[in-house]
């Protein structure tokens, strides 16, 4: 039984359908209306069904005020690390600091490589992903004098200019599931951020890849409560009860949440729904019952 402490924050998973054009942004509005802390956007840049998802959160962010809003998660190969950088640290600025980055290291490597992207196999894409976190932190980093220098086996940096400093501090987030991606989340990343429907074993591989997340820390001597443990929820509201994980009553999603965050440290839970309905409902119902269930539990501890 693992809680790393952090307080639970709540957000949707949105698919960038480009039909109807407005639609996902009509959502985000839908889940910053909903009271939810986080709006986020599918990246599949191949994908010509979907709006680009960067210029996506970018329109976004200026018919919002209030929500937090990243990519999830965004497509590294067929993204520069030192523009995307300076693209979310633009945008931070320009929003008040409400953007974070969500990274994936690459699938679909077929249409990636048809778009000009390199093909890498799984070690190569888990030392591109890192060399990449460290450029984009390069970046933002502009209390350090001088350019960026930096020769790796994907990335080669040759006296960028640092810059500029996003509003806050952004959350590099990164979407992990293999030993060496987990243990690369703890060295390397702010948080991680995993799908439901892709664990094979459900809530209970939660406990084996956090138990990676750490050793990766400790090994980068990190506390491992610096990762802050998010996931992509699939589910469905009934009126009845289900024996399936979060398929049920928001009472029954909140309570399963809540042991989520007391049992196994997870703390972000993202919404997979296109539909007001059901943001509504997590908002304004699974959300408040989580936290105070937390506090609860907490205190009792």
């Amino acid at each position: 039984m693992t809680d790393y402490g952090h307080e639970p924050l709540f957000g949707a998973f949105i698919t960038p359908a480009a039909d109807p054009a407005y639609h996902a942004v009509e959502l985000a509005q839908a889940a910053e209306r909903a009271g939810l802390d986080l709006v986020t956007f599918q990246d599949h840049p191949y994908q010509p069904a979907f709006l680009d998802t960067w210029t996506l959160i970018s329109y976004a962010a200026a018919r919002t005020t209030r929500i937090h809003l990243s990519g999830n998660v965004l497509n590294l190969p067929l993204r520069h690390p030192v523009l995307l950088a300076r693209s979310a640290a633009s945008l931070d600025l320009l929003s008040g600091g409400r953007i974070e980055l969500g990274l994936g290291a690459g699938s679909f490597w077929d249409a990636i490589e048809a778009m000009g992207g390199p093909r890498r196999k799984p070690g190569q894409a888990v030392e591109a992903l890192e060399e990449a976190i460290g450029i984009v932190r390069a970046v933002w980093d502009t209390s350090t004098r001088g350019g960026i220098y930096f020769e790796g086996e994907h990335y080669r940096i040759k006296g960028a200019k640092r810059g500029p400093s996003p509003a806050h501090d952004i959350g590099i987030w990164i979407g992990a599931y293999g030993p060496r991606m987990l243990r690369l989340t703890g060295r390397a990343a702010d948080g991680w951020l995993p799908s439901l429907p892709y664990l094979k074993g459900g809530f209970s591989d939660l406990e084996e890849m956090n138990a990676r997340i750490d050793e990766g820390a400790a090994a980068a001597g990190r506390d491992p409560s610096e990762v802050r443990r998010l996931i992509n929820l699939a589910g469905r509201f009934t009126s009845g009860g289900g024996r399936s994980p979060l398929t049920g009553p928001p009472r029954q999603w909140a309570e399963e949440l809540a042991r989520l965050t007391l049992d196994y440290g997870m703390s972000g839970f993202i919404l997979m729904a296109d539909d007001a309905y059901s943001m509504e409902l997590f908002g304004s119902e699974v959300a408040p019952a989580v936290r105070e269930m937390v506090a609860a539990g907490r205190k009792g501890r």
